[in-house]
């Protein structure tokens, strides 16, 4: 067990010794003791862990002083130690804060070990969830995540940051694959509410009839199937962020049903009609011009303005600048890691020939790009016959790789071309753009 500092506030000192005794048989931890509350709060630093506190300390009762130890140090753990068997006091004293209510009887020292046990098992847990918090936001410090060295992106970064210091809404707008979900996490994990969850909802992949009840919740009953009580998506989300995905999708009853979401801050269940207030922030994102969509008649003029807060454009991969270069030698770096491979260089005619694509799929395709780039090589240098361009708007398009592994991929694509081109090698080759020999290797 860590070492922890301990101050036992007892006045009887013979039994101060038995807590002490107890407690030591936990491990070797600092431990003070004394006799009154007002040594004890005197006692009390940041760095104090545990107070054992006797409810009848000479010169103050358990409860006033267990509210002055908070004030002085909220995170530590108090156990209060009675001779009084009262369930009453007991669950006033563990409402205030205490960790547990330890009676003066036979079972005293077995109750006090467990709680410190306990006490000991909560730190480590706080520990691993800072920790995983603090990896967190490194992992979605928008800098060092969504690499740019366009000054296209400039204002998206200066707009992610105002976004992450203030709970407006925002809308993020772009192409697929330009990194709509990552820029919504990057605010939501740099702001006050990373602590909280991130839920984001795919609108298109939710069926009308199951959309608002995915949104809202449901009651039992509800509906045939509702057979418990659920929580909606919202709810979910609590004081965090709910990332509603392709908003342009959602028909006028959801749309109606969200516009008074974002009135009244408050939603009803289906098959209920109590309130449930909601604190979240929403953060949503769609490919089309959601304008354009208004005056089509496609989405509501009064949901557009409540959602619109914070409007964040993301360029296509082709408008900025040098980032095709960036990205490549990004991801094939990644790829080296996560694989524990040789890190991957890319040659000249590699270099010309991803410059020369047009990526309808942007950064999330020219990243599928670079990992099958980094697969075919045979070498420690990614050339041109290693590049290969699924581009779904010719002959891919028959083609579906949902759900599999690169492996599978590489080895559905090369199939489905052979079976459409007669096994014509030389032709799929071409069309690939990929040395015969490479299409060999992977048959094998």
């Amino acid at each position: 067990m860590e070492k922890l500092s301990v101050i036992i506030a007892e006045d009887d000192k013979w039994y101060a010794q038995f807590i002490k005794h107890a407690i030591e048989l936990t491990g070797d931890h600092d431990i003070k003791i004394v006799g009154t509350a007002k040594e004890m709060l005197q006692s009390i630093s940041s760095s104090t862990d545990i107070v054992t506190l006797d409810f009848n300390l000479p010169d103050e009762k358990g409860g006033e002083v267990l509210d002055k130890i908070k004030s002085k140090n909220h995170t530590l753990e108090v156990i209060v130690i009675s001779g009084q068997e009262d369930v009453q006091t007991a669950i006033n004293l563990l409402n205030k804060g205490a960790f547990d209510y330890v009676v003066k009887n036979d079972e005293a020292r077995n109750r006090i070990v467990q709680a410190l046990r306990s006490i000991e098992k909560n730190k480590v847990l706080k520990k691993q969830i800072t920790h995983l918090e603090n990896e967190v936001r490194i992992k979605y410090d928008f800098k060092d995540t969504i690499i740019s060295n366009s000054k296209k992106f400039d204002k998206v970064y200066e707009l992610i940051h105002k976004a992450a210091e203030s709970n407006i809404n925002v809308s993020i707008y772009g192409k697929t694959g330009t990194g709509k979900e990552l820029v919504a996490k990057a605010i939501h994990y740099n702001s006050k509410r990373a602590k909280h969850p991130f839920i984001a909802v795919n609108l298109t992949s939710l069926s009308d009839s199951l959309l608002e009840s995915e949104l809202f919740g449901f009651v039992k009953g509800a509906f045939t199937g509702a057979t418990q009580d659920r929580r909606g998506k919202f709810e979910e989300a609590g004081q965090g962020t709910i990332f509603l995905d392709e908003i342009a999708e959602i028909n006028e009853t959801v749309q109606v049903k969200l516009l008074r979401v974002l009135q009244e801050l408050e939603i009803s269940k289906v098959g209920s009609n109590k309130i449930v207030s909601l604190r979240c922030r929403i953060i949503c994102a769609t490919n089309k011009d959601l304008a354009e969509e208004v005056r089509k008649g496609n989405f509501r003029q009064d949901l557009f303005y409540r959602l619109m807060g914070l409007p964040i454009n993301l360029p296509r991969l082709i408008e900025r600048d040098n980032d095709i270069l960036v990205l490549s030698k990004h991801f094939s770096a990644d790829f080296a890691k996560k694989n524990n491979t040789k890190l991957y260089s890319l040659s000249d005619r590699a270099i010309t020939k991803l410059n020369n694509y047009h990526y309808p799929g942007n950064v999330r395709e020219l990243k599928s790009i670079i990992d099958l780039a980094c697969v075919l090589s045979s070498g420690e240098m990614i050339d041109q016959d290693d590049i290969v361009f699924n581009d779904l708007s010719d002959d891919f398009s028959a083609f579906e790789f949902k759900n599999q592994t690169l492996k599978q991929h590489n080895k559905s694509l090369i199939e489905g071309m052979l079976n459409k081109h007669n096994n014509n090698v030389r032709l799929v080759a071409e069309k690939l753009g990929i040395g015969k020999s490479t299409i060999y290797r992977i048959i094998k």
